[in-house]
């Protein structure tokens, strides 16, 4: 089976992240290319480096017909049997893609949602004439499922639900004082203060600025407390004025890109997350596998992850007040710290394992591939 990965860009976030594990993870029972419609990213960098052919079909602005042409002639050229699309518009591109001759099944795995998520009257007829019988629809989640159904008309019995999962064993034994020791020493900050980690690309949805005002407020109580913030993108700028402009260099750090974020996990004490949306966040999961209690924004699936008082506190999205009592409370209390993160990461465990997600997206690929001979028509 030959699959095409198609994306956005492969930059660092959620779904990139889990398109480049699923090329990885398959590669020696499939052959797997990457696509990208805006440009390769550091990822697609990375995986071309090992060998892997990652297409930039370079989109222009608006609807791009001639985009959907040269997406159509590479399908072709590289004799693809199905393409696994994450989010939306490479969806919207696979599938009108299939006007210009090629035809193949499309797995469509919607990752996330818009903010605001509001119903689009243009994408559900869309998905009513385009998405075909043989094609698969994917949600990461079951509040993703709900807005595919009630905001893209997608019926209910096309979706299914896959969580994702992470490489466990990579969180599993980290060697926590020596971490804490190294992280530490790295920051040169004291040995016993209190870190909080927050690892999400830096994008108006992952609210950074009330992050970034949360921890001030707990930092007026407790001066040992530190955030540390991993991640690269837009936001970087009005992330840095804020940090400024509350005198707060001294205990917010900017790490960029990491490529050692477990070893980041395992030096911190909590993992904290402000997201205005969320599909099923990769971050929370590495956090809970690593034995960290959560604090995060309630929003999107992320209730599907963390149980409120169990794996962590949820709080209201923007909520800078709520959520800097939630992290004064995990200062505090070390035994709801360790009961936390021991639920956390029996939860990570039973739920969000890599091999479990492989497993079930194996199958719909077989199914996606064994669909070949089926009819074209619509879904209605």
């Amino acid at each position: 089976m030959r699959i095409c990965q198609l994306l956005h860009a492969m930059t660092t976030g959620g779904a990139e992240v889990l398109a480049e594990r699923f090329g990885r993870a398959f590669a020696d029972r499939y052959e797997i290319v990457f696509a990208c419609l805006d440009g390769i990213g550091e990822l697609g960098e990375r995986l071309q480096r090992d060998g892997f052919h990652v297409e930039d079909l370079v989109r222009g602005s608006g609807v791009d017909i001639a985009c959907m042409r040269r997406l159509g002639r590479f399908l072709r050229s590289e004799q693809i049997d199905l393409v696994h699309a994450h989010q939306y518009t490479p969806f919207f591109y696979a599938a009108a893609a299939r006007l210009f001759g090629p035809s193949y099944p499309i797995v469509f795995t919607e990752h996330g949602r818009f903010f605001p998520d509001l119903p689009s009257r243009k994408r559900a007829i869309f998905n009513r004439i385009m998405l075909r019988r043989k094609d698969q629809v994917v949600a990461v989640g079951e509040h993703v499922k709900r807005a595919l159904i009630d905001n893209e008309s997608i019926p209910a019995e096309r979706i299914e639900v896959i969580y994702n999962g992470i490489d466990l064993s990579e969180y599993r034994n980290g060697e926590q004082s020596r971490r804490r020791s190294e992280l530490r020493d790295a920051l040169r900050i004291d040995a016993n203060s209190f870190i909080v980690v927050q690892v999400a690309r830096l994008d108006p949805i992952k609210d950074h600025l009330t992050a970034v005002r949360a921890i001030t407020e707990v930092a007026r109580d407790h001066s040992q407390v530190h955030l540390i913030v991993v991640g690269e993108g837009s936001e970087r700028s009005r992330i840095e004025a804020e940090v400024k402009r509350l005198g707060a260099s001294a205990y917010v750090h900017l790490l960029g890109l990491r490529l050692d974020v477990p070893c980041l996990l395992h030096g911190s004490d909590a993992l904290l997350l402000t997201s205005v949306s969320e599909g099923i966040p990769l971050t929370l999961i590495e956090g809970m596998a690593c034995g960290l209690p959560c604090v995060s924004t309630d929003v999107g699936g992320v209730g599907e992850v963390v149980c409120n008082g169990e794996q962590g506190l949820l709080c209201g999205a923007g909520d800078v007040s709520g959520i800097a009592d939630a992290l004064k409370r995990l200062v505090c209390d070390a035994s709801l710290r360790v009961s936390l993160g021991a639920s956390g990461r029996a939860v990570a465990e039973s739920r969000f394992s890599e091999h479990q997600m492989f497993d079930r997206y194996e199958r719909v690929f077989q199914r996606g591939v064994g669909s070949l001979g089926a009819g074209t028509e619509g879904m209605s």
